[in-house]
């Protein structure tokens, strides 16, 4: 997934406020990291909004956040 496309977007530092301010993103990113990633780690934002009964925003969030720790952990 290139996330790359939506940072591009005006509105995506709305969405990233917006979904940090929701109470159950820290749980939602907790289980999806967890969880969910270690079960299907090619999971689309849709699929896991789905899986999660969240906005599809707040899994964009995750996703995305989730795959730069990933990336930041590679690196070392």
């Amino acid at each position: 997934m290139n996330f790359e496309e939506y940072m591009k977007e005006r509105l995506w530092p709305i969405l990233v406020e917006t979904a940090h301010a929701l109470v159950m993103y820290p749980h939602h990113k907790a289980y999806a990291k967890e969880v969910i990633l270690n079960e299907k780690p090619d999971i689309t934002p849709a699929e896991l909004a789905a899986r999660l009964k969240m906005p599809l925003g707040e899994a964009l969030v995750i996703l995305y956040e989730l795959a730069g720790e990933k990336d930041s952990k590679n690196l070392s």
